[in-house]
């Protein structure tokens, strides 16, 4: 088995592992979706061609190779179904017709032996596979924007996009047509496509910390390739491509795994702003004792004003009339050291060991001081933080 052979496989095996996992995903995401059962048979019969190509390849079977040709001439019919369910529209009858017809005719007489006409073959299934996708291009292109909302249309642009930027890959899977193609590209190219959906599903801000971690998998899995490959004797170009095309395949499936592992394990247990939301409590002391069952929250005490006599309540009115939440990292939050509200508050969560404060009352005082565990102190937990504090001020007391 040569090089070449060994690293298509391989990337293969990736993508088709991939696709899998991001099928779950989307799954988990939204199971009873029209769309997702589109999405979900399109990336099904891709990832059925990835791993049909990747065994066949790896052992040399000649009866899975032939059996490949039958998911690769699925694909444009794949598209098209998510396309019309994306446009929440049919595409002409016609190109659905085209498109099950060349299924058809492709699926089968690749089957039956027509892959020994390798040349023509092989151009007909790719000109077949490239006028799908540019064809659902082009209807993603030309839609009513005015029958989709505004999130819909963006969304779709970045699809169509992504439909012709995947179009180098796919060539590079026929090399029948391009024989000096180091390793074939077609399921990394689905693997970047499928990364880019998972993370184009988030906010503004989720989508540009998922680009920049996508964009840090790529830099440095391509330099890990690199480096693999001047470890091999009588290195060239073509055996460094395979090695940078192994290692980002590689990362790129391992960080979807780890991605959906990730929301997995969160999604089974709860926040706390989940926590919150789904808590019985009526009353400030119910949904406090609720919270304090969360780890964020084991150490939280409640100080009403009167057990606040020793740290001058007078005094913190004022310091904590526009203040909401304080933490200890902070200090002095804008005032001089010794200033003697600032000074108070400090002696305050030092006395407690504690790293935030949350404001729930001003006049008269009604604080929750928390010390929230280094590993669990980022961005989400204040926030979180934040809106708790929101909640528990809105509210009632027990009356």
């Amino acid at each position: 088995m040569t090089s070449g052979v060994i690293a298509d496989s391989i990337v293969n095996l990736c993508g088709a592992i991939g696709l899998a996992v991001a099928m779950m995903t989307f799954y988990r995401r939204d199971p009873r979706s029209p769309l997702t059962r589109r999405l979900l048979l399109a990336l099904g019969v891709i990832a059925i061609l990835f791993l049909d190509r990747g065994l066949a390849w790896w052992t040399g079977s000649r009866l899975l190779d032939r059996l490949s040709v039958i998911p690769a001439s699925l694909v444009p019919l794949g598209a098209l179904i998510v396309t019309e369910g994306i446009l929440r529209r049919h595409a002409p009858r016609a190109v659905k017709m085209a498109a099950l017809a060349g299924a058809i005719l492709l699926g089968l007489g690749g089957l039956f032996g027509l892959q020994r006409l390798a040349m023509p073959y092989a151009i007909a299934l790719a000109l077949f596979q490239l006028l799908g996708f540019a064809t659902c291009a082009l209807l993603l292109a030309t839609r009513d924007r005015a029958a989709l909302m505004a999130a819909e249309n963006r969304s779709i642009g970045r699809m169509a996009v992504g439909a012709l930027v995947v179009i180098p890959f796919i060539l590079t899977d026929f090399r029948t047509l391009f024989p000096d193609i180091p390793v074939r590209l077609g399921a990394l190219g689905a693997l970047l496509t499928v990364t880019v959906m998972l993370i184009a599903g988030g906010g503004a801000e989720t989508r540009r910390h998922g680009l920049a971690m996508m964009a840090l998998r790529l830099i440095s899995s391509g330099l890990l390739g690199l480096a693999a490959a001047f470890m091999a004797p009588d290195v060239d170009a073509a055996q460094m491509v395979r090695f940078v095309a192994v290692a980002i395949a590689g990362v790129l499936t391992i960080g979807l795994m780890t991605d959906a592992l990730r929301a997995l394990f969160e999604s089974q247990e709860p926040g706390v702003l989940n926590s919150v939301a789904a808590s019985p409590a009526q009353t400030r002391e119910q949904l406090i004792a609720e919270l304090a069952r969360h780890p964020i929250f084991e150490s939280a005490r409640r100080f009403r004003e009167n057990e606040l006599a020793l740290y001058d309540p007078p005094l913190l009115h004022d310091f904590l009339s526009t203040r909401r939440v304080l933490r200890r990292s902070d200090a002095p939050w804008g005032l001089a050291p010794t200033d003697p509200a600032a000074e108070r508050m400090v002696s305050l969560i030092s006395a407690n060991n504690a790293s935030h404060v949350i404001v729930l009352g001003h006049d008269p005082l009604d604080l929750i001081v928390l010390a929230v565990p280094v590993t669990a102190a980022d961005p989400a937990t204040e926030t979180a933080l934040a809106l708790v504090r929101r909640l528990l001020a809105l509210t009632p007391e027990a009356k």
